[in-house]
């Protein structure tokens, strides 16, 4: 594959201010990336953007050749960056793409807000049919891309629109139906940025709302390990015409409860989660992950597919080479 192109803050940040029109977010080389992911492993972006607003976004992407790769990535939450970090520009939303508004039945909110504080705040205005999102780690915007879903409901029952600024600068919103949503999957314009989605809500009485999110939130602490650094599901469940279990049971008939790869591990609490117990590297996550899928395969013939995005290059690479 043909290698990306260099890319360096001197120079996009000459070229914007050239044409006056340096974008007002934050721009950082080589911004470690580890920290921010709930595994805690990981390399550098080559350029970290932050936006102030999608209108900040749609600007810089307008002046960006075309040819440099885009990354967006939200609360980092079910996603390994490989060790050698991302080339070309990583997207990261924050505070400008953070609110939350009622409008009418339903509730507006930025791709940044994290799932549960959108739950919260239905909750605050009397809107059921959210409350799964209480048991869904990340935020809205990577809910939406992957159309995630627990608890018997899916981002694709209650998302009315989502807007998203294309990998050309333009700011466009999209009707649901338009997505072609999937299981775990939606289809958005590549290289997009979610930046607002608009919910579906019915009205319902506050405490029973506030109840079953309570009760979502003890039964995901009951059964999964949300106090470890983990990226929630590692792996999506088999289609029906595959198997009838689900893919934690695959895993645990196939004896990889427990299992280590280096500082990783597959939690003892619930086998389909990967955790890294102090000193892992993205490396031991994702090769733990290949060996479950080789012991699942051979000892029942179903093939687990990935649900945790890996991204990025492995750490024998060097920056501009492609994974």
């Amino acid at each position: 594959m043909t290698a990306a192109p260099a890319i360096t803050l001197p120079q996009w940040a000459q070229v914007l201010d050239t044409e006056g029109c340096r974008p007002r977010g934050r721009l950082t080389p080589q911004a470690a990336l580890g920290p921010r992911t709930w595994f805690r492993v990981g390399g550098p972006a080559e350029l970290l953007f932050q936006p102030a607003s999608a209108e900040d976004l749609a600007l810089a992407l307008r002046h960006l050749p075309l040819e440099v790769p885009v990354m967006p990535l939200g609360a980092c939450s079910n996603v390994i960056v490989r060790d050698g970090g991302i080339d070309g520009l990583v997207i990261r939303l924050a505070r400008g793409f953070s609110a939350i508004a009622r409008d009418g039945d339903g509730l507006v909110a930025g791709a940044a807000c994290l799932d549960m504080t959108v739950a919260e705040h239905a909750a605050e205005a009397g809107l059921s049919g959210l409350e799964f999102l209480a048991g869904i780690p990340g935020s809205i915007g990577g809910a939406v891309a992957m159309n995630a879903g627990a608890y018997g409901s899916d981002m694709a029952a209650v998302l009315d629109w989502v807007e998203v600024v294309t990998r050309d600068g333009r700011l466009l919103r999209l009707p649901a139906a338009s997505l072609d949503f999937g299981y775990r999957h939606a289809t958005l314009p590549p290289q997009s940025v979610v930046v607002r989605a608009r919910l579906n809500g019915m009205p319902a009485p506050a405490a029973i709302i506030r109840q079953r999110i309570d009760e979502i939130r003890a039964a995901r602490e009951a059964a999964q390990p949300v106090r470890a650094r983990t990226g929630g599901s590692t792996f999506r469940n088999p289609a029906p015409d595959e198997s009838q279990r689900k893919a934690w049971e695959l895993i645990d008939a196939a004896g990889c409860r427990g299992l280590r790869v280096g500082g990783a591990q597959i939690s003892e609490k619930h086998c389909n989660f990967m955790l890294n117990t102090g000193d892992a590297t993205a490396s031991d996550l994702e090769g733990l992950g290949d060996t479950v899928i080789r012991r699942v395969h051979d000892h029942t013939a179903v093939t687990l597919r990935w649900e945790i995005r890996r991204i990025g290059r492995p750490a024998t690479h060097s920056m501009g080479e492609s994974a």
